[in-house]
């Protein structure tokens, strides 16, 4: 009885004359299982998409967990360390503070020429020039150049430079040049520079 039931389900219709115009007038079992299938092709169609997105996000969680275990290592390390890093900033700020000692501010200047020209005069030298140029302006400092001329012997000149070099202010020499003069002495063309902090910005 069973099996008349289930060949009238399917009466009509045959597999190798599939049309799905006419799908409306085909037996109860072909629509049946039509139905199944549809239904089964969207119930996947949905896993799959749904599967999908959800390893896309757990790639993404992944790569964050890295991400953030990386920066706690990072973390972890800097607060280790935390006691040499402060130890490490209050030495840069000491010697920060000291390079700060050694330039010279607006009002001293003056005073630094006097003491070039004191030490080119210990030196036995004549003095021609010695001539506070423009400001050159840099990010941090603001440098000082100080156009000198003198005239002396070898030895002299090499005393001087020994002088200026020992001043406690930063003082740097350069683009020096040294040329005969009369009576077997020499004269030097020599631009030092000197630096004071740009306290404007």
């Amino acid at each position: 009885m069973k099996a008349d039931g289930l060949k009238n389900a399917f009466k009509g219709f045959d597999v190798n004359n599939l049309d799905f115009a006419t799908a409306g007038s085909w037996p109860v079992g072909a629509k049946v299982i039509t139905y199944l299938l549809v239904f089964g092709a969207i119930l996947a169609a949905g896993l799959h998409f749904y599967v999908t997105d959800k390893t896309n996000q757990l790639d993404r969680e992944v790569r964050k967990e890295v991400e953030l275990k990386q920066i706690y290592e990072t973390k972890s390390f800097e607060v280790a360390n935390l006691d040499a890093l402060r130890k490490q900033m209050a030495d840069v700020e000491g010697r920060f503070a000291e390079m700060l000692r050694q330039l010279p501010t607006q009002n001293e200047v003056p005073g630094l020429l006097d003491d070039i020209t004191r030490i080119g005069r210990e030196s036995g030298l004549d003095i021609e020039l010695i001539e506070l140029q423009d400001e050159k302006k840099s990010q941090f400092y603001i440098e000082l150049p100080i156009k000198i001329t003198v005239g002396g012997t070898y030895h002299q000149m090499g005393q001087f430079v020994s002088g200026v070099a020992a001043i406690p202010r930063i003082v740097t020499l350069h683009d020096y040049k040294i040329i005969p003069a009369e009576n077997g002495r020499l004269q030097m063309n020599i631009s030092a520079r000197t630096y004071r902090y740009d306290d404007t910005q």
